[in-house]
């Protein structure tokens, strides 16, 4: 009888640094570690402990100041003897390889950025030809500035899997020419993808396109499967969706596409954003786009901006939009005592204030809907068959008497 040996990838211990600065105060730079915490444990990690830094900016050298280094190193030499020793440290900001080799000479273990964090869990959560692709572009594109530390970093050969899911088993020996080979073999490989899927766009007649973006984990794929009655994957993790996923979806006999497509992120890499590009074809060529935002996250607006200014870069700022307020059911507030005299923060403000200042703002281009208590979502179906009908007659004028002629498959009778 054959036996089989079952084991369990070891969870490794992280801790995280992050820098207090003129330009990013301390609520700020906690937000941010929270998300780095959140990266952290998605890539396969446990945060165990996590370091800041009150300066003037990081340093050139070794990112945080000589005192703060050793504190860490302290710290991580405490833990050698425990049953989960400190297997990395991750820094919130992307490093230099002159700050990596510094940086690592000094603590002795694994050191990632949040760039080479945002890779690792890309390349866990590709799926596709094409994902799998742009994925490998991005790392490469990553690896060349360093490529000296990333040797001496692979020699090692140190024990997990987090920050090493690299694209192939020859970077040992890799030079700055083979990458670049590499590099313009894999661009040539994407524009011959992004040929295919323009063919496929094409071919998909004329329907109108609404495509969602937002934030990363702000529940889109929820709405998806919510809107288009399909199974995606979604789960409480950032990056949960990579690849885009385009549905035809059917309100009262109105046949549309609708697109779920990769969640944005602050300080999103740019060779990332840069190789992700046909991916994001999709939000390019809709005609409307569905920005749902996490109403319930403290920093949600921020949020907002990094989503506008994303869509910005890509040049979709103009592009009609409506923002979907999503997860009212985890808004939480604190109500102000009396004697307090101080301003009023979003957590001292009710829902229904916050959705007044919002619809007052934005009149009719904003809803507020919880996709997981599934609360209000045929009013966000009615009002979506609106918007969709009307860019339908303002794209197609002469064949909106189609409309009438569809069946509840969407399909011409």
């Amino acid at each position: 009888m054959s036996q089989f040996v079952i084991t369990e990838t070891k969870v490794e211990t992280a801790v995280i640094v992050g820098l207090i600065t003129p330009q990013q105060n301390e609520r700020k730079t906690t937000e941010y570690l929270n998300e780095l915490e959140f990266l952290a444990e998605t890539a396969g990690a446990k945060v165990v402990r996590r370091f800041t830094q009150r300066v003037n900016g990081p340093s050139s050298v070794t990112y945080i100041g000589s005192g703060k280094l050793d504190e860490i190193a302290d710290f991580i030499k405490q833990k050698e003897d425990e049953e989960d020793p400190v297997g990395m440290v991750i820094f919130d900001d992307e490093l230099s390889a002159k700050q990596i080799r510094n940086i690592e000479k000094a603590l002795q273990v694994k050191i990632l950025d949040r760039t080479s964090l945002i890779l690792d869990i890309f390349a866990m959560r590709a799926q596709t030809a094409a994902a799998k692709t742009q994925v490998e572009l991005a790392q490469y594109r990553y690896m060349l500035p360093r490529l000296t530390r990333l040797w001496t970093h692979l020699e090692r050969q140190r024990g997990g899997s987090v920050g090493l899911r690299g694209p192939g088993e020859t970077q040992l020996e890799m030079d700055q020419r083979i990458i670049r080979h590499r590099i313009s073999l894999l661009k040539q490989r994407l524009v011959e993808i992004d040929q295919q899927k323009t063919t496929q766009r094409k071919n998909r007649g004329r329907l109108i396109r609404v495509a969602l973006v937002g934030y990363t984990n702000v529940g889109k794929s929820t709405l998806m499967n919510l809107l288009s009655k399909s199974d995606i994957f979604a789960e409480n993790k950032l990056f949960a969706t990579l690849d885009t996923t385009v549905r035809k979806v059917i309100i009262e006999n109105l046949p549309f596409l609708l697109s779920d497509t990769v969640g944005f992120i602050r300080k999103l890499p740019t060779d990332l954003v840069e190789s992700f590009k046909s991916t994001l074809d999709e939000v390019r060529e809709a005609d409307l786009l569905l920005h749902v935002v996490d109403i319930s996250h403290p920093d949600f607006e921020e949020q907002i901006q990094v989503v506008e200014k994303t869509l910005g870069d890509l040049g979709c700022a103009d592009k009609a939009q409506m923002i979907v307020f999503n997860k009212t059911d985890a808004y939480t507030w604190v109500e102000k005592e009396a004697d307090d005299l101080t301003p009023c923060t979003k957590e001292n403000i009710p829902l229904d204030e916050l959705m007044r200042t919002w619809m007052a703002k934005l009149n009719d281009n904003c809803f507020f809907i919880s996709a997981k208590e599934r609360e209000h979502i045929d009013e966000l179906k009615a009002l979506l068959y609106k918007r969709v009908r009307e860019l339908h007659v303002q794209k197609y004028p002469y064949n909106d008497f189609l409309y009438d002629n569809y069946n509840t498959n969407g399909e011409i009778e």
